[in-house]
């Protein structure tokens, strides 16, 4: 399985049987360049343009926007209702979190999470190889929250998005924080990669660290 950080909470995994991208957003919004892809499947966390720029994604069988089991080209999909913010969606609305079952591992894509989960939730979710989780803050959980939610998940590799990086939009996440916050409030070891090759059998039950992806 190869995964490529494509920006933002915006990645695409390309396993065995499929690819999958997730939350591809709108450049003018970002203020960054997205590199347009093709998958067989598109997931979607929430409705807004950063996370929902459809279009960008090419030879598209399935496009997956809530909550629900799928099976698609080989590929176990749960999305799990969560909300944008910690008010029950009052302030941001509905966010969906998506466990991805596919060449045995399990990986869990936290979307825009606006809050801590709770039992059922982490219940639903189970156990998961490769944690997708959204750092910056601002619309979406701070460091220090997202590092009470890779806890409560226990994954053994911890990837960070949706922070600040160089060239964003200042105008619209100018209060976003940067990827190191999370890495200084988190401790973990840290690994910078451009993309993050893995397969079943190097994933360590006994390790945890965050891996850094460089955007494509």
């Amino acid at each position: 399985m190869d995964i490529v950080y494509l920006g933002h909470s915006s990645f695409k995994i390309k396993g065995k049987t499929a690819s999958v991208v997730i939350d591809p957003f709108d450049e003018k919004m970002i203020g960054m360049k997205f590199s347009r892809s093709q998958a067989e499947i598109l997931l979607v966390t929430h409705h807004h343009m950063d996370h929902s720029k459809t279009d960008n994604v090419s030879d598209v069988k399935r496009v997956v926007d809530g909550p629900g089991e799928y099976e698609i080209s080989g590929v176990s999909i749960i999305g799990i209702q969560t909300f944008h913010d910690d008010k029950k969606g009052a302030e941001r609305g509905r966010n969906t979190i998506y466990v991805i079952e596919m060449d045995g591992l399990r990986l869990l894509h936290l979307g825009d999470l606006g809050h801590k989960l709770d039992e059922s939730q982490i219940k639903e979710i189970g156990n998961i190889d490769i944690l997708f989780i959204p750092v910056g803050g601002n619309y979406t959980i701070d460091a220090k929250t997202a590092v009470e939610v890779y806890k409560q998940i226990g994954a053994s590799i911890i990837i960070p998005m949706h922070y600040r990086v160089e060239g964003i939009n200042n105008e619209i996440m100018n209060n976003l924080a940067p990827v190191d916050d999370f890495l200084r409030e988190s401790g973990l070891k840290v690994e910078r990669l451009p993309k993050l090759s893995v397969k079943e059998g190097d994933i360590k039950s006994d390790e945890e660290y965050a891996v850094v992806l460089e955007r494509k």
